[in-house]
């Protein structure tokens, strides 16, 4: 048994060839999906942010333009790379891979279909499915933050520095947000298995997008975890670490060529991941109706392999077009604002909303009328929040004590 995998259906008996081929191919095939998601995901950020300006965006580079960013990809690569005589060697040659490889790890919990049959082995389409999956999530993002703050250390130059030490107040401060808004999912699903929770979000009819999955019931934690997650990734409004008006290019100012694309990928990786688990969490994966209702069996290939994932992606498309939808409006925030966000409301929003989350799952396993249990319980927690921020002192008020 391999423990990282989890409880794959795929290792149940011996571990014989067929089934390590079939994870080494699950992983092939994962990573490149997922490269091939952010070259994808660039083109579209441009494309859909010059439509929203009156722009055309890339057109040259391939039909429509959507070879753009491979064209720049393969134009980094043969960039030369230079090398700052202060930079401490090992440490800054490392630091590219400690960002990018956490974000691929990450994304290997995330089901992107259903269960499945490969060379008569029934499997599912995730690449891992331990039972600590949600743990597994937030300590990859924590280890995101070492390759950040080492780049900027290592350059030997103090704009990459003021770069990584932003970053680092920034993501530290958001992830305790993220990780109290995961709570409010793990509260109604009791399981840490990004496949449990997915499978208990299962399509029964239409009523499923508002009973079965968690974006409704779990509403307050939804908006909270794509606040925390846009944060997380330096995403706009939220990129301060890269404030170029600021800090020349942020943490990655003296990289180039293809450790800069790293840096460059492993950003838009972080995001997609992110978005992915948002589906998986909340948007209930890749469930959705089958073909059935067309006179297409159940267990045919087109509803245990297509649908599942064609679900997925199009759950996946609206939220990443969401997000670049939020980087072409909003400005970028002050500094203080940002720190305010993370630690004087997303944090309270999310311990009350825990809360709140609490009671009505002992509401609804107590039987209790939950059409007055959940008014009540979101009214009561409104209350307590508006004290708390009644009481917490204004910046004028701390001047003034000052």
């Amino acid at each position: 048994m391999i423990p990282f995998l989890g409880a794959d259906p795929l290792l149940e008996g011996d571990l014989d060839l067929t089934v390590i081929l079939i994870v080494i191919g699950k992983t092939i095939v994962i990573f490149a999906v997922l490269l091939i998601s952010v070259l994808f995901y660039v083109w579209f950020m441009r494309k859909v942010i010059a439509d929203m300006q009156n722009r055309i965006g890339p057109q040259r580079a391939g039909p429509f333009g959507i070879l753009q960013t491979l064209a720049d990809g393969i134009k980094l690569f043969f960039k030369e790379q230079s090398e700052p005589t202060t930079a401490d060697r090992p440490v800054y040659l490392l630091a590219p891979y400690l960002s990018i490889l956490p974000a691929f790890l990450a994304f290997a919990i995330v089901p992107i279909g259903g269960t499945v049959s490969i060379a008569g082995r029934t499997t599912e389409l995730q690449l891992a499915d331990p039972d600590i999956g949600v743990l597994w999530l937030l300590m990859m993002s924590g280890i995101g933050l070492y390759g950040v703050m080492l780049a900027g250390w290592s350059s030997g130059s103090k704009y990459p520095l003021l770069g990584s030490v932003r970053s680092t107040a920034q993501l530290l401060s958001y992830e305790a947000a993220l990780g109290l808004a995961v709570v409010g999912v793990l509260v109604h699903t009791e399981s840490l298995s990004t496949r449990t929770i997915v499978n208990q979000q299962a399509w029964a009819d239409f009523g499923s997008i508002f009973s079965d999955w968690l974006w409704l019931p779990a509403i307050g934690a939804f908006v909270i975890f794509l606040l925390a997650a846009l944060a997380e990734t330096n995403h706009p409004p939220f990129d301060l670490v890269e404030a170029e008006q600021e800090l020349v290019g942020g943490f990655h100012t003296e990289y180039t060529g293809i450790r800069f694309a790293l840096f460059f990928l492993a950003e838009f990786m972080n995001l997609i991941t992110m978005c992915a688990i948002a589906v998986t969490l909340f948007l209930g994966g890749p469930s959705g109706p089958g073909l059935e209702g067309l006179g297409v069996s159940s267990d045919s290939w087109v509803n245990t392999w297509l649908m599942p994932i064609c679900w997925f992606v199009l759950k996946l498309l609206v939220l990443l077009y969401a997000t670049v939808w939020v980087r072409a409006t909003l400005p970028r925030l002050r500094y203080d604002r940002l720190m305010d966000l993370g630690w004087k409301v997303l944090i309270e929003a999310a311990f009350l909303w825990a809360m709140v989350t609490g009671l009505i799952v002992v509401g609804r396993d107590q039987g209790w009328n939950l059409w007055i249990v959940t008014p009540a319980a979101a009214i009561g927690a409104l209350i307590v929040y508006g004290i708390l921020m009644l009481c917490v002192p204004k910046r004028d008020e701390i001047e003034e004590w000052k």
